[in-house]
């Protein structure tokens, strides 16, 4: 796998050749390439942004510096749009201008996060293993989730747009959709960040640890929360001693006995999950429980009678 990132800070990627994707790196699984943005300016300062049209606090990134910058890494030749008074008519990116200031689209102090409703581009089609995809962190869209990092994980060439200031200029990536690209936006969260690097290093560690050869045990991600499709939170882990400070493991997991250790867990999940995350016990498809499944469920108060669970 191919790996572009842009950012005004690459140093900031340095980090990426320790721990398992600086041996992923070497092995030649992934080859990561940090570009500095103020590579493709061409004024004494170096500028990459400008004041907001419209007014308003801050600075936004220029799609002058950003266009030279993305049509050479994705190797395509300057376009002019045509009908570009509204560019919603080229893609419709509600996401990014129905919302007043969210049409700044600021992956900038922004960079990144915040849980917004799926949208149809995004998701349900997996990226042509031979065309790159075009990432930009967004606090204004989408939420990534591991679905997401699982389908990313099959592309051949990622490339990672990291804003700065108030975001990046909304055209940019209504631009490079017109263009045929598959661009995707995506929150890590309900917060603001400062600028896109720390999104899209969360990102890059959640999609390349699912390729294969990169985990030194590939079954330690088969049953993590999350994956898989009736996915749930994973149940809590232990390592000896079997008592620490007077707090005892569980005697089922000593008991030897893998089919009750199996069903001991499968229950913990469940119910932290009914706990925590109640959503995704709705989302399960009740076909695919087992008997133990549904009484575990029952007793914790949902009826699964029906296609997917719910409260009762």
């Amino acid at each position: 796998m191919k790996i572009d990132i842009v950012s005004v800070f690459p140093e900031y990627f340095e980090v990426l050749n320790l721990s398992l994707l600086g041996k992923a790196q070497t092995k030649g699984l992934v080859e990561v390439t940090a570009h500095n943005l103020r590579d493709w300016t061409h004024d004494v300062h170096h500028s990459v942004d400008d004041t907001p049209v419209g007014g308003g606090a801050g600075m936004v990134m220029k799609p002058e510096v950003w266009s030279e910058c993305l049509d050479e890494l994705l190797q395509l030749q300057p376009a002019t749009i045509e009908n570009t008074e509204n560019m919603e008519n080229i893609e419709d990116s509600a996401d990014s201008c129905d919302t007043g200031d969210s049409c700044d689209t600021a992956d900038s102090d922004t960079a990144q996060s915040s849980a917004g409703p799926e949208n149809s581009e995004k998701t349900d089609i997996a990226p042509s293993s031979a065309g790159p995809v075009l990432i930009f962190p967004n606090p204004s869209a989408p939420l990534f989730t591991q679905q997401d990092a699982t389908e990313l994980s099959h592309a051949d060439h990622l490339l990672f747009g990291c804003g700065r200031y108030e975001g990046y200029d909304a055209r940019i990536p209504q631009y490079y959709r017109a263009q045929g690209i598959d661009v995707r936006e995506y929150s890590i969260g309900d917060y603001v960040l400062n600028g896109g690097e720390v999104a899209v290093s969360v990102m890059l560690e959640a999609i390349t640890r699912l390729l294969p050869g990169f985990m030194g045990n590939a079954a330690s991600i088969v049953e993590e929360s999350y994956t898989g499709e009736n996915a749930l939170l994973e149940h809590r882990q232990y390592t000896k001693p079997a008592e620490w400070r007077g707090i005892k493991v569980p005697d089922v997991l000593l008991s030897g006995n893998h089919a009750k250790v199996d069903r001991f867990r499968r229950d913990e999940a469940l119910a932290k999950t009914d706990e925590l995350r109640p959503d995704l016990i709705e989302a399960l498809d009740c076909t695919k429980l087992d008997k133990a499944d549904r009484k575990t469920l029952m007793a914790l108060g949902w009826e699964v009678s029906a296609a997917h669970p719910r409260k009762r």
